[in-house]
């Protein structure tokens, strides 16, 4: 292009109006919608244990094997994985809002399906569910690229940052809002329904109507999805993708001209011009993408899957914090509904202190301080508390649990405050339109990865090195403390490939992606006479 289309010239020049409100409230209600549904089900999987695995006489209640336990909370990581190959690539070749309204049905078709899982044997419960949790976890893996990459291309430059983590930051609220949900619904039915605890009487401590509890915990996440769909087909395709990918200025003229209030020319002639230009058409697994974007691809891929590994081990301790501070008593002493209440108030506890106010940080700060900055200090910090946890790990479990607990929160916080939200958004502005949508599915889908090590792999890792002290089922492992020091390692080896990302503050997307390198004299003075 001999200079920039106006019409990008518009939207990285507009000042903040409703639209990007709007827009952040469609594209987040997705991701709170991802997060309860991704989330709520390690909230009933001690009752699914209850219900469909108890042993008569056993001293403790019955708990999902090893491998189930895995495929239940499991399945859903390796569906969205996939989700996020698969609609990242149908997003740019087929549009952000076609696959958009897709990927929201799954989900609400997913999560109604498996709250309904019935068979007539508990493996064939666990068997259905573990299918419908697997299809949920495709809808919401495209959710990922494409609701990064819609609201990237709608944002202004300088606040862009801030608009995209507002949509990730939604999903803390998912996680808090699960939490509610489960304390909500287990509350009226332990309320309703009284039981003894199980070691008074193992077999009246799981109610026949403690089944209704996780099935309505799960079908409350189609709710969101439902009440989305209607804004999500009322949004217009993004410019980007209408003028850049599609080769359409004329529409996409007309669309931001309906959206902005203000009158843009098409110019579709530079389109023609940039439809012959070989060097901006380069495709995925070209010579010329390797030099331009390889490295960046490389940087997002690496930090995305070494922040998952140790964002998602965090369960390896949480059930000690819990026990030791007296947030979850030991099973045999609570029935099961009460128990499904206990886990969803610390889950709900830790989510309000230091999940959500992370995210939020991120947003208010990252287009003052940057992307880089936020995340190298991020990947930096965790690593210091992690390392804090493992060195004295013996000391805090015996002596000091509440300081244990404070430097648990800080690890999460800076997760938030960091990696987990910057290697959500840089993904969505470094690559060009045409590949925007692929490249930040394979950085995410790298990052899922990540999640299934860390909450699988360590999950094994982290079991005890003496044969009697490891978890039912599972065998000897290396112990808590090797395992945060060697999360502390992966923390470190996160903030070394950070300095593989660009920073992206303040700049247009076209020219972070390069398909703008020869704009900058024809665009000038058109963006100087937009600005107020």
């Amino acid at each position: 292009m001999a200079s920039q289309l106006r019409v990008l010239d518009a939207l990285d020049v507009a000042s903040t109006q409703l639209y990007h409100f709007k827009a952040i409230v469609i594209a987040g209600m997705g991701f709170f919608t991802d997060a309860y549904d991704l989330f709520c089900i390690s909230l009933v999987t001690k009752l699914l244990g209850r219900l469909y695995y108890h042993v008569e006489g056993a001293p403790k209640p019955g708990t999902l094997p090893p491998n189930v336990s895995a495929a239940v909370n499991g399945v859903a990581f390796c569906g969205t994985l996939s989700g996020q190959l698969f609609f990242g690539w149908l997003g740019d070749k087929l549009g952000r809002k076609k696959v958009y309204g897709i990927t929201l049905i799954l989900m609400f078709i997913c999560s109604i399906a498996s709250a309904l899982s019935f068979a007539h044997s508990a493996k064939g419960v666990i068997a259905t569910l573990c299918f419908f949790r697997f299809w949920l976890g495709f809808g919401i893996g495209g959710d990922y690229p494409l609701s990064a990459t819609i609201m990237a291309e709608y944002a202004n430059k300088k606040t862009r940052g801030a608009f995209i983590a507002a949509v990730f930051a939604m999903q803390g609220f998912g996680i808090l809002a699960g939490g509610i949900v489960a304390l909500i619904v287990s509350a009226i039915f332990d309320h309703k329904y009284k039981a003894p605890t199980y070691a008074v009487n193992a077999a009246a401590s799981t109610v026949p109507q403690a089944d209704y509890v996780w099935r309505i915990v799960l079908m409350v996440g189609a709710v969101p999805a439902a009440l989305t769909y209607y804004w999500r087909m009322k949004m217009p395709e993004t410019a980007r993708y209408t003028a850049l990918v599609a080769k359409n200025a004329g529409q996409a003229a007309t669309d931001m001209s309906k959206v902005l209030n203000m009158e843009i020319e098409s110019e579709q002639h530079k389109i023609e011009r940039l439809r012959t230009d070989e060097t901006k058409n380069y495709g995925l697994f070209s010579k010329e993408f390797a030099r331009k974007h390889g490295l960046h691809l490389v940087g997002t891929t690496t930090t995305w899957f070494l922040l998952d590994i140790a964002f998602y081990s965090q369960n390896l301790f949480q059930k000690d914090i819990f026990s030791a501070i007296g947030w979850i008593p030991p099973a045999q002493t609570m029935n099961a509904i009460h128990e499904v209440y206990r886990i969803a108030r610390a889950q709900t506890l830790i989510a309000l202190c230091s999940t959500v106010p992370g995210y939020w940080f991120t947003v208010f700060l990252i287009d003052i301080l940057g992307r880089f900055f936020i995340q190298i200090l991020g990947f930096a910090m965790m690593t210091i508390f992690m390392f804090a946890l493992a060195l004295p790990y013996d000391h805090w479990k015996k002596d000091n649990h509440i300081a244990f607990v404070v430097l648990y929160s800080f690890t999460f916080f800076f997760a938030n405050f960091g990696p987990n939200a910057t290697t959500f958004i840089v993904p969505a502005e470094i690559f060009p339109a045409r590949l925007r949508s692929t490249c930040h599915g394979i950085s995410a889908a790298s990052g899922k990865a990540g999640a299934i090590v860390g909450a699988f792999g360590f999950l094994y890792a982290a079991q005890s090195k003496d044969r009697t002290k490891t978890d039912a089922g599972y065998p000897p492992g290396i112990g808590i403390k090797n395992s945060l020091i060697m999360l502390g390692a992966i923390n470190l080896a996160g903030t070394l490939f950070t300095l593989l990302v660009p920073e992206s503050k303040g700049r247009s997307l076209e020219d972070l992606s390069g398909e703008n390198d020869d704009a900058e004299k024809g665009r000038a003075a058109y963006v100087e006479g937009l600005k107020p």
